[in-house]
C-alpha cells in the first residue's frame, strides 16, 4: 500500500470513471479550429499513468459526449441514476465534466444524492488531454487517488461531492468557476479547501462532511427547473422585472443583490417583490460579491427586502442556491413553507449557519 500524508492509506479500491464530455477529452478540428469531443478510449490512451494508481478503474461515458454548456437537469438525473445504480459495485466515483457548468452539476448532485457515504469527485481540464501542457493528467490522476483514499479504519476520506482542480479539493456546492484561462480555474470563496495536493495530498479532515454510515444512500432524482436568476443593476426597469416575476409557472427566484444583500429602495421594486412573495414565489437573496454573506439587517437597503418577504441566501453560491431550489421545489411540490424553511438550513454543507 502507498502511504499518504496524515498517516492515511490508499488501498486497492474499485473506482467508476464517468466521462460526460468537456475540454479534457477534446481535440482541435483541423478545418474549423474548434475543439470537438473525442471518444473515451482516446482520452485514456493519453494517461497510461492511471495503471499505476492502486485502484481498479472501470469506465462509462455519455453517448454522445456533451459540451458542459449544453448540460440540463436531465443530464444531472442521468448522472445521479448512474451513481445510485452502481453504488454498491464501486468504492468511489470520478466524473469528467466540462468546466463551464461543473459547479452547477456538482451542486445539483450534492442535493440529489442524500446521505452520500462514498466520494463523488468532479474534475476536468483547461487544455485537452493530448496537448503538451495539459493540466488534465494531474487533475484526473489525483481525482482518482482521492476517490480511492481511505483512512486507517477503511472509510472514505472524502464521502461527499467535491471538485478537484489545480491542486485543490473543494466542496462541490461551495465552488464557483473563477477563471477561463488559469489552471486553478475554481475557487471556494466562503469555505476552505477540503484537501491540498502537492508532493503529498493533505486532507483537512475537520472540514469534510461526516455521513451516517449506518444509513444507505437516499437518492432523489426529480428537479423542478422553474427557477430564474435575476441580477440587480443601477437603472433596472421596473416593467421588465414585473414581467419576469409574472412568468407563468415561475416558482423561485435567485436575486443577485449588491454588497451584503442590498437593493435600491425604489417603491416599485419592493412592491413587486412583496406581491410576488405573497403569491408564493420563493425569492432568495444572493450577493453579487464572490466572498462574504448576505446580512439584510445590516443596512436599511437590505432590511426592506427582508420585510418584503425575501429570504437570505447567507453565504451560498449562485450555483448552489439555484440547484437547491430545483431540488426542494420538486421534493416538496406546492409546500412553499417547507421550501422557504429549508433554504435557510444547512443540508449538505452548502451554507454557514
Amino acid at each position: 500500500m502507498k502511504k499518504l500524508s496524515n498517516t492515511l492509506l490508499l488501498t486497492h479500491m474499485s473506482i467508476l470513471l464517468i466521462y460526460t464530455g468537456g475540454t479534457i477529452g477534446m481535440s482541435r478540428n483541423s478545418f474549423s479550429g474548434a475543439l470537438e469531443p473525442l471518444d473515451f478510449a482516446h482520452l485514456l490512451r493519453h494517461i497510461p499513468e492511471l495503471h499505476e494508481v492502486a485502484a481498479d478503474i472501470h469506465t462509462t461515458q455519455f453517448e454522445p459526449p456533451i459540451d458542459s454548456s449544453d448540460v440540463t437537469p436531465s443530464q444531472w438525473e442521468s448522472l445521479a441514476c448512474t451513481i445510485a445504480g452502481r453504488y454498491h459495485d464501486y468504492d468511489g466515483f470520478v466524473i469528467l465534466h466540462g468546466t463551464d457548468t461543473m459547479a452547477y452539476t456538482a451542486s445539483a448532485l450534492s442535493y440529489m444524492l442524500g446521505n452520500l457515504t462514498k466520494p463523488v469527485i468532479f474534475t476536468g481540464s483547461q487544455l485537452p488531454i493530448g496537448q503538451l501542457r495539459t493540466d488534465g493528467k494531474e487533475n484526473l490522476i489525483t481525482a482518482v487517488s482521492i476517490a480511492a483514499a481511505r483512512d486507517d479504519e477503511g472509510r472514505p476520506l472524502v464521502p461527499e461531492v467535491a471538485i478537484y482542480f489545480g491542486g485543490r479539493l473543494l466542496r462541490g456546492n461551495r465552488t464557483t468557476k473563477q477563471s477561463a484561462e488559469a489552471f486553478r480555474a475554481f475557487a471556494s470563496f466562503n469555505y476552505p479547501a477540503l484537501a491540498d495536493a502537492g508532493v503529498d495530498i493533505t486532507y483537512h479532515r475537520d472540514l469534510i462532511l461526516r455521513p451516517d454510515y449506518g444509513r444507505g444512500l437516499q437518492p432523489f432524482y426529480a428537479l423542478d427547473p422553474n427557477v430564474i436568476i435575476i441580477s440587480l443593476f443601477p437603472g433596472m426597469r421596473g416593467d421588465i422585472l414585473q414581467h419576469i416575476l409574472q412568468t407563468p409557472g415561475l416558482k423561485a427566484v435567485v436575486m443577485r443583490t449588491f454588497g451584503s444583500g442590498n437593493a435600491p429602495r425604489h417603491p416599485w421594486l419592493l412592491s413587486a417583490l412583496r406581491e410576488a412573495a405573497d403569491r408564493g414565489l420563493v425569492i432568495v437573496n444572493i450577493s453579487q460579491c464572490v466572498q462574504g454573506a448576505v446580512e439584510m439587517s445590516r443596512y436599511d437597503c437590505g432590511l426592506h427586502l427582508q420585510e418584503a418577504g425575501v429570504l437570505s441566501g447567507l453565504d451560498s453560491t449562485v450555483e448552489s442556491a439555484v440547484t437547491k431550489l430545483m431540488h426542494l421545489l420538486a421534493r416538496y411540490p406546492g409546500d412553499t413553507v417547507t421550501v422557504r424553511s429549508l433554504m435557510t438550513k444547512n443540508l449538505r454543507g452548502e451554507i454557514s449557519v
